[in-house]
Formats: structure tokens, C-alpha cells, sequence
């Protein structure tokens, strides 16, 4: 009977240590899950503050910088925020054909196409139909029902569908909020939206190589197919304000100030009187030569005048939509400047010019200054300026980023829609409004030659290294100017929680808004269900 107490007792023992033991093993594990959450969450907030004016990211490259995106929380364990490096392939198309390409650093979302921005465009004409088409797989059935969902009207395009098409859900006649409201959308299937990357990391895993014998079924091509999130996105902003660093976050001049006295004295105040004459004289007169109908209407985007990219490229971005009553307006604004700033003749005078008629021409794009000659009455006679930006490469490289960055031609807050031509794919290229044949080619070989950078400090800082570096000529960068940019101000992010002892790994995707003095978070969501995404190995070590 002892004896057989003994072993009851024995075994009751063992099975509450094995219990215990087992207990304490669930217990460290979900507190190391909780763990690389906090860490992930803790890499959301580090790149919200990171965004802000005093937060020096905008100082460095948040495209791809260890240093800033690789980040020790505790001893061998913290967060690092990562992304799919690209293959621009031979074969003409954007993929990814590896395993093991990654960047530590943000995705700009003004590298894709905006969807939104498409409703903007004149109906009547195929410019958003186009833009959507070079996507892979895009069709005009499919991209005149992406359009049809998000214009205003409910008059059915060419090969679109109206809420006639639908029985359960009807267009949302707006601009939408998620791109995966596209799925709701007539012959939108979910594989268009996510292609073959099933645990959304960017990377050609095992899984999405071998055809049908393991979900996702793929094509077995050696090629991730990315599907259209890696090429649309509802978020692209930037805000339309100085990158300088001495500068920074500070309003760009915009020249197509309605007042011209405020401009001229603006322009005064920062540069020299020949830069404030010939500017305002610009406004007040208008070119010697004038631009070709063609070229005015590729800076606005649209024939109707209105630019789609808040008036970007147009300079025409206080206008009401009606001639008659923008024209009673810019009246109405003369006639306040007159009776604020005319003197005893009843004249408005700033550098020798009378400024009390207005303004004749409203500036489309920043290089519309460049080479351009100005014939205005100064001081009672004919005088003819010469523009003080030439387009000899030499002086552009050191004149064109800072006029860039310093002057605007729309009086709006943010710009949105815009294509960062430093980090878009080329198929997000080729859809750009008058983007000459093989420009897109070029500037992914420039691209590779320079590598990859969203520094301020470099000559990439700007659209104008198209023109420095004799991609473009003059004539063709007006065109195109209103629809590039070389970096938005809202970024997605992919940021993995995670310790070198291995263990839970948390996966987080945020998309955060740096338009505002305080960046905020706009959309955020865990795809730790979808599984690690990446291999011990792909991630470096938190300590030496």
C-alpha cells in the first residue's frame, strides 16, 4: 500500500512538473509573441516620428538604409522594416524573380498609379483608360469599370459598367478609400489584386514557384507575379512644400499669386531684382514665344484645362471650373490690389512696371521660365528680359533643384497623383501622359547606374535630372512636368518584430501620411496570420 502511494504520489508529481513545465513554455511563448508585437508596433510609431520635421528622415535615404530601418529594441531583438528590392528584367516587364532581395527602408506611395486621380480626367477622351492599360493583365473592359466606379456620373463608359452591371453592390461614384474596393468592381477577380504573393512579403518563395502542387497556384515561371496592389494605390499625397534643408517644410513660392505686387515683392525677398522682374514680367505679359497648343495641353494633362493633379503643371489651380467667373474673380482681385497699393496716378508699380492690369498669362509648369524671353514696358519703354535659368546643362545642375524645390505653380496644400519616377515601375511609367518612347527604359538604366536614393542632397532630388542628363528635351519635360515628382510624403511600410534567438515574429503593414507637421497613420493591419514572410537568414542580426 506505501509502495503504491508512493508511486501515485510519484507520477502525480511528474505530471504536474510535466504540466507546469509545459504551462511556463505557453507562457514565455506568448510572451514573446507579445514581445515582437510591441516591437512592430513600437517600428510603426519610430517611422511616424522619424517623418516629422525635426525627425531627420527626410535628411537621409528612406529608400534603403539599414542604420535607419534596422533597430535594436533589446539585447538581440527589435524591429526591422524591410522591402522587395525590384528586378527591371530584360524581358520588359517590373518582377521579382528572388528570394532574397531586400532593402530596409519605406515604399513611397506616389511610385504608383492613384486610381482616384483617374476620375479627374476628361471622360471624353482616353487618357485614364490609357494610364490604367499598360498594367499587366489590365484590360479596357476591366479598366472602363475601374473608372465607371469611381467617376461621379452614372453615364456608362465604352467598355465600362454603371449599376446596371451590378445586383448586390452599385459603383461608389467617388473616389474610394482601399484599393480592395477594386475587387468589388465587374470582372475584378481577387488574384488580379494579389497575383501569386500569397503572404504579401514582395518575394518568390518555394510555395509560389511550383504550379499547382501547393497553394497559391502559380504558373511555375520563376516570377512573382504581384499582382495590381504593387502597381495602384489610393494614397499618393505630397505636400507641396521646400525639401531644402535650410528650408525645410517652409511654402514654396507660388507664381501664379493673383496679386502680382505680392509676388514680385515675395520674389524680392529671397532673391535679387532681376529674378522678381523677370517673373512677374512673365505673368504680367507672357512669353515672346508662346507654347504650342499641344504642349499647353500636355502640362495641363486634360483638353478641358483642368488639371487632374490639383492643378499641377496647369498653374491654373484657383479656378472655379467656369471662364466667365474666373474671369469676374481675377477682376474683382485687380480692382482690390488697385485701391490697396495704386498710388496718386492710379498705378500699381514694382521694378519699373505697371502692375495695375493684372496678370495676362498664368505659368503651367516651372520650366516654362527656363529660356524664356519676356517683352514688358519698364519705365515707359519696350524692354525685352532674358531668363535668368538657362538650359545649359552646367548651370541647370546647379540652378534647376533649387528652383524646383523653391517655386510652385499651384496654391494648394498637397499635390495628389503625382509619379515618383526615382522608385515607379515601368509599367507605372508608360502610362504617363505624353512619356515619350523609351524614356522609361532610360530612366530605369539611370536608375541602376546611380542606385536607388530619396536623399535631398543628390541631383535626383528633382524631376530636372531628366533634363540635366539629357533624357528629355526642354520642350518635352513641360509636358510631362505636371504629372512627375521624385517623392511623395505618404509611405508604406512592412515591419517585422522579431528576435535572433528566433521565436513568434510579428508582421505589420502601415501606410503613414507625412503630409502634416505630425505625421499620422491612415491605414495599418497585422499579417502575421499570413505567416513570417521571411527566413531567419534574409534579417541581420540584432547584435555582433
Amino acid at each position: 500500500m506505501v509502495l503504491v502511494v508512493i508511486i501515485m504520489l510519484t507520477l502525480g508529481a511528474y505530471t504536474f512538473s510535466e504540466l507546469m513545465i509545459t504551462e511556463y513554455q505557453a507562457s514565455e511563448t506568448y510572451s514573446r509573441q507579445v514581445q515582437s508585437q510591441m516591437w512592430a508596433e513600437s517600428g510603426v510609431d519610430y517611422v511616424t516620428m522619424l517623418l516629422t520635421p525635426d525627425g531627420g528622415g527626410f535628411d537621409g535615404d528612406l529608400f534603403d538604409d539599414p542604420s535607419l530601418f534596422h533597430i535594436s529594441m533589446e539585447t538581440g531583438s527589435g524591429f526591422s522594416i524591410v522591402a522587395p528590392i525590384e528586378d527591371d528584367s530584360d524581358s520588359g516587364f517590373s518582377q521579382q524573380s528572388s528570394s532574397d532581395g531586400l532593402r530596409f527602408g519605406l515604399t513611397d506611395e506616389c511610385a504608383k498609379l492613384n486610381v482616384n486621380v483617374l476620375a479627374n480626367f476628361n471622360p471624353l477622351d482616353d487618357t485614364g483608360r490609357n494610364m490604367l492599360i499598360e498594367l499587366p493583365y489590365m484590360t479596357e473592359d476591366i479598366a472602363d469599370a475601374i473608372l465607371d466606379w469611381i467617376d461621379a456620373d452614372d453615364e456608362q463608359r465604352e467598355y465600362g459598367a454603371e449599376s446596371e452591371s451590378y445586383s448586390v453592390v452599385f459603383p461608389r461614384n467617388g473616389p474610394i478609400d482601399s484599393l480592395e474596393e477594386l475587387m468589388l468592381v465587374y470582372g475584378i477577380e481577387p488574384e488580379l489584386m494579389y497575383g501569386e504573393d500569397a503572404n504579401r512579403n514582395g518575394l518568390l518563395d518555394p510555395n509560389e514557384d511550383d504550379g499547382d502542387q501547393s497553394l497559391p497556384n502559380d504558373n511555375g515561371d520563376g516570377i512573382l507575379d504581384l499582382g495590381w496592389s504593387a502597381y495602384m494605390t489610393t494614397y499618393s499625397v505630397e505636400a507641396n512644400y521646400r525639401h531644402a534643408y535650410d528650408r525645410f517644410s517652409e511654402e514654396r513660392i507660388n507664381v501664379n499669386e493673383p496679386l502680382l505686387t505680392d509676388l514680385y515683392d515675395t520674389l524680392l525677398d529671397e532673391y535679387d531684382e532681376d529674378i522678381a522682374q523677370f517673373v512677374t514680367a512673365y505673368r504680367l505679359s507672357g512669353p515672346v514665344e508662346t507654347l504650342s497648343d499641344d504642349l499647353l495641353e500636355g502640362a495641363v494633362g486634360i483638353g478641358g484645362g483642368e488639371n487632374p493633379l490639383n492643378g499641377v503643371g496647369s498653374g491654373n489651380s484657383s479656378t472655379t471650373g467656369d471662364l466667365e467667373t474666373d474671369e469676374a474673380l481675377e477682376g474683382a482681385a485687380t480692382a482690390i490690389a488697385s485701391s490697396l497699393f495704386s498710388g496718386d496716378g492710379g498705378e500699381i508699380t514694382r521694378g519699373g512696371m505697371d502692375l495695375s492690369v493684372g496678370s495676362s498669362t498664368e505659368i503651367r509648369s516651372i520650366y516654362d521660365l527656363i529660356d524664356a524671353e519676356v517683352e514688358v514696358e519698364i519705365d515707359d519703354t519696350m524692354t525685352t528680359l532674358t531668363s535668368p535659368w538657362s538650359s545649359d546643362p552646367g548651370e541647370l545642375q546647379a540652378t534647376l533643384p533649387l528652383l524646383l524645390d523653391a517655386m510652385t505653380v499651384s496654391s494648394e496644400d498637397v499635390i495628389r497623383g503625382r509619379i515618383n519616377i526615382n522608385q515607379a515601375r515601368r509599367e507605372v511609367m508608360l502610362g504617363i501622359p505624353n512619356m515619350p518612347d523609351g524614356l522609361p527604359d532610360s530612366i530605369l538604366a539611370a536608375r541602376a547606374r546611380s542606385g536607388s536614393s530619396s536623399s535631398t542632397l543628390d541631383q535626383y532630388s528633382t524631376t530636372g535630372w531628366l533634363l540635366i542628363q539629357g533624357l528629355v528635351d526642354l520642350e518635352t519635360m513641360r509636358s510631362i512636368d505636371g504629372f512627375l515628382t521624385t517623392q511623395g510624403d505618404v509611405f508604406r511600410m512592412q515591419v517585422i518584430g522579431h528576435a535572433d534567438r528566433g521565436g513568434p515574429v510579428t508582421r505589420i503593414e502601415a501606410v503613414v501620411d507625412a503630409t502634416q507637421e505630425i505625421p499620422r497613420v491612415i491605414f495599418q493591419r497585422t499579417l502575421t496570420e499570413l505567416g513570417p514572410g521571411y527566413r531567419s537568414n534574409q534579417l541581420p542580426p540584432f547584435s555582433e
